[in-house]
């Protein structure tokens, strides 16, 4: 079952060289990218071939832990190019929610394969507990350092997961001018996602078949088989980055970045469902959603990084929005203090808020309309399409070992609150936490050598 890993919130790590970390970490699909932080890179040049490991965890409160492991490797042929190699283990498990709203009385729900159900007690958040998958995802990234200042990268990329194949290839070009004090690039970043769902793909704003609405397994399976496609499908997804950085003096720069990016194909998760209530808030059946097969986003992206007596701040600022009228602003600082040589700490403050999609609903009454209760072609009660607002808080900590040598480790606070778009609560449902806090802890142990 594919769980995305908060995509619109991605940090990218392992950036191929210092002109081009800026670049990468703008937000465009890379195949050096990924959800941890890797120390930075010391002074000392590394010799032949320098490996990174790290273990990260991830666990949220009541629902989904994830345990990802990654082993990098850098290697430096000459002065002019190098090559990162770089493979990722992720194990994710627990409780995912699924759209439905809470209700005063007990629900049950049909598993995505179709076989077996599930039930929820009363009050009680809809949560589906099994959540259960690995990833493996595998990297390469190379760059090359051409004449007159300019520099060549590349990569590819492929990761598969029980019902979700991702391959993409990616290029950027960047120039230094004005005595190396200006740089431009330009991105590129192609990929290509399949989906195979457990138990198919339902059909847009189908009704889910449950079992105690049937005289016979026969005629479940024959609803529930009508509610599905059959096959797989596939989500192309074309990232355009434009990026300008200015030295400013000796010890700040600043960044800007123009990003674009196109998604065409299934963008619908199977595995999420609306409540179609009446108007004491009663839930009277499941519709699957259905969301749009074209996405245009766009994104403006500031850093500004300065170098202090013991240490290095920076501030950014990003900006992203699209046709789906999802739109976001996130403020992140980094501050690192080296205590002395070989050891520093740094302090990370992120806030990060969005407007709900257009077609977001976090129920559906049945006088919204004449099919299935609903009008409109799409809806979703996915949260992450909702309104809501973030923040994490966190702290790392770093050795430097000599002899190239690096351990540090980290550890965050995240919280999320999600909240009403305006969508009217009918009956009991006014008195019902339909929007919990969702809160998690990040720990991770990094260590180069």
């Amino acid at each position: 079952m594919q769980l995305k890993r908060q995509k619109g919130e991605t940090n990218i790590a392992a950036a191929l060289t210092l002109a081009s970390s800026s670049l990468l970490a703008s937000g465009a699909t890379y195949a050096a990218g990924n959800n941890l932080s890797f120390p930075e890179n010391s002074a000392d040049k590394a010799t032949d071939w320098q490996l990174e490991a790290a273990l990260m965890f991830y666990g949220e409160q009541d629902r989904v832990t994830t345990l990802e492991g990654v082993l990098l490797a850098k290697g430096e042929f000459d002065d002019s190019s190098g090559l990162d190699i770089k493979l990722v283990f992720d194990s994710l498990s627990g409780a995912s929610a699924t759209g439905a709203v809470v209700q005063q009385q007990s629900q049950t729900l049909t598993r995505p394969s179709g076989n077996g159900e599930y039930q929820i007690a009363a009050g009680e958040q809809v949560l589906d507990d099994s959540f259960d998958d690995k990833r493996l995802q595998l990297s390469a990234a190379w760059y090359k350092l051409l004449e007159n200042n300019w520099q060549l990268a590349g990569g590819v990329y492929g990761s598969r997961e029980y019902d979700y194949t991702s391959l993409g290839v990616n290029g950027a070009l960047e120039h230094s001018f004005n005595k190396n004090n200006s740089t431009a690039s330009l991105a590129l970043a192609y990929g290509l996602d399949t989906i195979d769902a457990v138990g198919g793909r339902p059909l847009p704003l189908a009704t889910m078949a449950r079992r105690v609405d049937y005289d016979s397994e026969t005629a479940f399976r024959q609803a529930f088989e009508a509610s599905r496609e059959g096959g797989s499908d596939h989500k192309q997804t074309l990232d355009l980055l434009l990026g300008f950085t200015q030295v400013l003096n000796r010890r700040w720069l600043l960044q800007g970045n123009y990003g674009f990016s196109l998604v065409k194909g299934y963008q619908t998760d199977p595995y999420k469902v609306l409540s179609l209530v009446d108007n004491l808030g009663v839930t009277q059946s499941y519709l699957y959603e259905s969301r749009p097969d074209s996405r245009q986003k766009q994104s403006l992206f500031l850093l500004l990084k300065g170098a202090l007596n013991r240490g290095v701040l920076d501030l950014s600022w990003r900006y992203t929005f699209d046709d789906w009228q999802l739109d976001s602003h996130t403020l992140e600082s980094h501050f690192r203090h080296y205590f002395s040589d070989g050891f520093y700490g740094q302090l990370h403050l992120r806030y990060y808020r969005q407007s709900a999609a257009s077609f977001y609903r976090p129920l559906l009454l049945q006088n919204e309309g004449s099919i299935s209760g609903y009008s409109a072609e799409f809806a979703s009660a996915d949260h992450r399409l909702g309104e809501l607002q973030a923040y994490t808080v966190g702290v790392k900590l770093g050795h430097k070992l000599g002899e190239g040598r690096e351990l540090s480790y980290r550890l965050e606070y995240y919280q999320q609150q999600s909240e009403n778009n305006g969508t009217l609560l009918p009956g009991e449902l006014g008195n019902m936490q339909l929007f919990p806090r969702l809160r998690a802890v990040i720990a991770q142990l990094s260590y180069r050598f």
